[in-house]
Order: C-alpha cells, then structure tokens, then sequence
C-alpha cells in the first residue's frame, strides 16, 4: 500500500507539481491505492462497482484512521459534478473488464468530465503488448502466509476466439483443518494494447498521454497519464 502510494504520489507531483490534490479513485476495489494516497495527505474519494469492494475499503481505511468517502458507483455514469477532481485514478486493471470499445470510451468521458481542465488521468493495466505475443493459458501458482497457514493461488486464461478478451479463473486452495478448500471467482477481460488504449484516452479528449514501464516507476503494472484537454 505504501509502496503504490508513493510511486502514485510521484506520478502526480511530476504532472501537477508539490501540494494537496483532490483525487477520485473510480475503481477503488478494497482501497489498496486510495488509502495510500490518502495516508500521503491527499483529499482522495473512493468508488467502485462493488458494494462488497466498498465496505471493505472503508473497513480498511478506519482500521488506520484513515479518512476515505467512498461510494458504490459505475465508472461509466460517476455520481460527481462537472470538473471537481484534480486526479482521477483507475488501477488494478479495472479498466480491462469493459468488454467494448464504447463502454471503454464511456469511462473514460466521464473520467474527463469529473477532471478539472488540466487535471491528471492515471490508469494502470497488465502489459498486454506483451501478454498477446504468447496469450498464456496459466500464471504461475504463487504461495502467501497468512495468519491462518500458507494459501496457493493461480490463475486459469481462456482466451475467446477473436484472441483479444479471455475469462480469467483465479483459484485459491487454502488450509482448513488438515484438508484444502477451494475458492473460486472468475472474470471477463479485455486485452487492451497500449496503442488501442492511447487511441481511446485522445479520443475522449486527454492530451500528453505517456506511458510508464515498471522498470522505471517501481509500479507493478504499466501506468498511462494523461491530461484533461480543455475542449
């Protein structure tokens, strides 16, 4: 959490400068990447689709005296006026489970209609220019501790016929008195290059879109930034 707060907080001090900034976090999940930024010092809202993602976010953030608004909200149709964030943020590949080209253009307008005239688009996604040139079928198998004994997780890629969106199982076995349980949640997403995704954003009027590898920000994803144009 620490971690992407800080890479994050770079990101937008390098586009908007030092200084507290209004962030919108519009796909906030469980709030990994909005209370980071909020324990930074920023004004930041969350929302997500997920009524379930959303009180577990505000769990979360109370559980470090953290102050984090946050809402269930589609990012397609977001409950804010006109032009009142500084940044907008939408990570964790949230953006990849939009299925069409028009929803995709639907988020991202309404991402440019919350942003002020100049504010500051940061999206994070897989590295699909890369994920495409194989279109695994599996991830590795990683194993974590928990308090309650180890857990194994992996993921299963079925790819569609058009070889651009695939359903995703993720898989986890965790320890239950001597025995295993399995747990599993399973998703449709879409491949977005970087060059379909540029294409996007500019179409749904950001300007200086750029993109940045984890080599150089730290980040476990590629980040894309962008600016709100003023038409």
């Amino acid at each position: 959490m620490a971690h992407q707060a800080a890479v994050l907080d770079g990101l937008i001090q390098h586009g908007l400068g030092a200084g507290v900034r209004r962030v919108l976090d519009c796909s906030c999940g469980i709030g990994t990447q909005a209370i980071g930024l909020a324990r930074t010092g920023h004004q930041v809202v969350g929302a997500d689709l997920s009524p379930v993602a959303v009180a577990r976010a505000s769990r979360e953030a109370a559980a470090r005296a953290v102050g984090l608004p946050v809402t269930v909200a589609d990012m397609r149709r977001l409950p804010f006026a006109g032009s009142v964030f500084d940044v907008v943020l939408c990570a964790d590949n949230s953006l990849a489970h939009l299925l069409t080209a028009e929803d995709v253009t639907a988020a991202l307008r309404e991402m440019r209609r919350v942003l002020r005239t100049g504010g500051l688009l940061l999206l994070t996604l897989r590295d699909y220019d890369e994920i495409l040139a194989t279109r695994p079928g599996a991830q590795p198998p990683q194993v974590s501790e928990t308090p309650e004994g180890r857990f194994i997780s992996l993921q299963l890629w079925h790819w569609h016929e058009d070889g651009e969106r695939y359903d995703l199982e993720h898989i986890q076995l965790l320890p239950t008195g001597g025995t295993w349980t399995v747990r599993t949640r399973r998703t449709v997403s879409w491949a977005l290059t970087r060059g379909e995704l540029t294409r996007l954003v500019t179409d749904a009027g950001f300007t200086d879109v750029g993109w940045h590898a984890p080599e150089s920000t730290g980040f476990y994803q590629p980040v894309l930034t962008a600016r709100r144009a003023s038409r």
